[in-house]
C-alpha cells in the first residue's frame, strides 16, 4: 500500500481517537484550567511519521471538533487560530521522531524517554502558544478586573499546557516502554524483531 495513503489513514484514525479522549471528563485544576490526555494520539502520530503526519492528524482533530460542534467561536480569526492552527501545531512534536525511533530501535530506553518528554513539551508549547495569542486578543475581556490580558492568558493557557504536557508525557512513556511498536514504523519494527530473533 502507498506510504502516503497509510499515513493519511493513521492520521485520520488517531485524530478520531484524540476526539474520543477529548470527550472524556478532564482533570480540572481550577475553574479555568483543566487537563486531559487527548493529545496523546497526535503525539503518537508525530512520533511515527514526523512533523507532516503530526500536523495532518492535529488538523483533522481540530476539524472533528468543529464537525461535532465542540467549539467556542468569537470571531473567524479566533476560530481558525484555536481549532486549526493550534491543533495542527501539536504535530511539531515530530521534530524528534527520527532520534526517538533510532533510540528505540537500538533499545536505548533512557534516550528514548528523554526524547519523548522533549517532543511532548515542544508539541504542547507549539499548540498553546497559539491559544495564548488568542487568549490575549480575543479572550482578554474575560480577565479579572485589573489583570492584564497577557497575564490572564499566560496563567490559563500556561497552566493548561504544563499540566497536559506532564500528563501526556507520563502516559506516553508508559505506553511506549510497554509497546514501542506504537511509534515504530513497520520497517523499524521488522528490523528490531530480526535483531531480537538473532539474539535469541
Amino acid at each position: 500500500m502507498n506510504r502516503n495513503l497509510i499515513m493519511m489513514i493513521e492520521a485520520s484514525f488517531l485524530a478520531v481517537f484524540a476526539l474520543i479522549l477529548d470527550l472524556l471528563p478532564s482533570i480540572r485544576l481550577t475553574p479555568a484550567v483543566s487537563i486531559s490526555i487527548a493529545m496523546v494520539p497526535i503525539f503518537i502520530m508525530a512520533l511515527r511519521w514526523g512533523v507532516k503526519g503530526g500536523i495532518m492528524s492535529g488538523f483533522l482533530w481540530g476539524l472533528l471538533q468543529v464537525v461535532t460542534g465542540d467549539v467556542y467561536i468569537l470571531t473567524i480569526w479566533q476560530f481558525l487560530i484555536e481549532y486549526f492552527i493550534a491543533f495542527a501545531f501539536v504535530g511539531f512534536a515530530g521534530l524528534f521522531y527520527k532520534s526517538i525511533q533510532n533510540a528505540l530501535q537500538h533499545q536505548k530506553r533512557k534516550k528514548a524517554v528523554a526524547g519523548i518528554v522533549l517532543a511532548v513539551f515542544v508539541g504542547s508549547i507549539a499548540r498553546y502558544f497559539w491559544h495564548f495569542i488568542a487568549g490575549v486578543i480575543f479572550w482578554g475581556s474575560y480577565a479579572p478586573e485589573g489583570m492584564s490580558p497577557y497575564l490572564y492568558s499566560f496563567i490559563v493557557n500556561g497552566g493548561t499546557m504544563l499540566g497536559a504536557a506532564i500528563l501526556c508525557a507520563i502516559v506516553l512513556v508508559i505506553l511506549i516502554n510497554a509497546a514501542p511498536r506504537l511509534v515504530l514504523t513497520k520497517n523499524t519494527s521488522n528490523q528490531i524483531w530480526s535483531e531480537q530473533q538473532k539474539k535469541a
